[in-house]
């Protein structure tokens, strides 16, 4: 491999996600097959602003696979969006001797990076890390099927105490601007009806659906509802619509909030982990430049990183066909 890259550093950034440690992992133990040197940057880009940086080798990375959140820490940091801010980091990096960075994150994350490798011509390369699987370019984000898993776990264990009271239960997922979470672990909780926010359902056809349910022997339900469903009305205040509106259901909430974004990450998410991390380095030392990394038909590919901010991922219409069918 060409290679005038002497000194990669990692960092993670955003919102943490179940895989992230794996990442980093990876990412760390490449660069020591490669023998080349690894930076870890605390705090993300508040932490290059600072020169948070510690050296990592092959055993700094032991026993952290299985898991969650982010050894390396996770900020959002206002200062990296100015000028001033985005210059102190790359003094930082210079003082540092680093060549290249691997960007761990979602959107945010890569806007970040695609504007300080515009300013300064900096190699990165980005790992999407975030739970909502709502980065283009890739057909799943490091965290989604740990976040899945947690959600319908959840799902299940409400069912259990809905059927025992013939209760109808809104459980909220995490997806502010995407269906996924909700859309998937709906359908494999078996959830009477889903709320994205691709599709505005209505409140007319929720409560048609709810009482067509009632009418056909369903003692008690449940409704999976994304953060950023398009009802216009937040998960409590479709709860008093539909006790205002519906007789005979006691209604409750459930808001599985940022128990979504913990735990240890699944199999899948660790395997994933993996195979980008090593397809990040290996990127960066054949000269490869503002990409992410991602995977497609189970194939780790490269994908221009302002493709994947510009983008906008698709909700599965054939699994929305599928839901509606279920609820039958």
């Amino acid at each position: 491999m060409e290679n005038q890259i002497k000194k990669i550093a990692v960092l993670t950034s955003g919102g943490d996600s179940p895989g992230m440690n794996a990442a980093i992992r990876s990412t760390v133990r490449a660069c020591a097959y490669h023998k080349v040197e690894c930076i870890g940057i605390y705090r993300g880009y508040e932490g290059m602003i600072e020169g948070d940086f510690v050296g990592l080798d092959a055993r700094s990375v032991n026993n952290i696979i299985n898991k969650g959140g982010t050894f390396l820490k996770s900020a959002r940091s206002s200062e990296f969006r100015t000028k001033e801010g985005r210059k102190k980091a790359y003094d930082q990096l210079v003082k540092n001797n680093i060549d290249a960075l691997v960007l761990i994150g979602g959107d945010g994350t890569f806007t970040g990076g695609m504007i300080f490798n515009l300013e300064y011509n900096f190699p990165i390369i980005g790992i999407p890390g975030t739970i909502d699987n709502d980065i283009v370019g890739t057909n799943f984000t490091l965290g989604y099927d740990t976040a899945l898993n947690t959600a319908v776990e959840a799902i299940d264990k409400i069912r259990d105490t809905a059927s025992s009271h013939k209760r109808l239960f809104f459980v909220e997922v995490m997806g502010r601007d995407v269906g996924h979470i909700a859309l998937n672990a709906g359908v494999g909780s078996g959830a009477e009806e889903i709320l994205v926010p691709e599709e505005n359902l209505g409140l007319d056809r929720l409560l048609e659906s709810l009482e067509k349910s009632k009418c056909s022997g369903k003692s008690s339900s449940i409704v999976v509802v994304a953060e950023g469903d398009k009802t216009g009305k937040n998960v409590f205040a479709l709860r008093d619509y539909v006790e205002d509106n519906l007789e005979g259901y006691d209604v409750r909430v459930s808001v599985l909030g940022h128990m979504q974004r913990g735990g240890a990450p699944s199999c899948f998410d660790r395997v994933l982990a993996s195979r980008m991390g090593v397809k990040a380095v290996e990127s960066l030392l054949e000269g490869k430049n503002n990409f992410m990394v991602g995977t497609v038909n189970n194939k780790i590919e490269l994908y221009p990183i302002d493709k994947a901010i510009k983008g906008h991922s698709k909700i599965d219409e054939e699994l929305l066909r599928v839901s509606d069918i279920m609820s039958i």
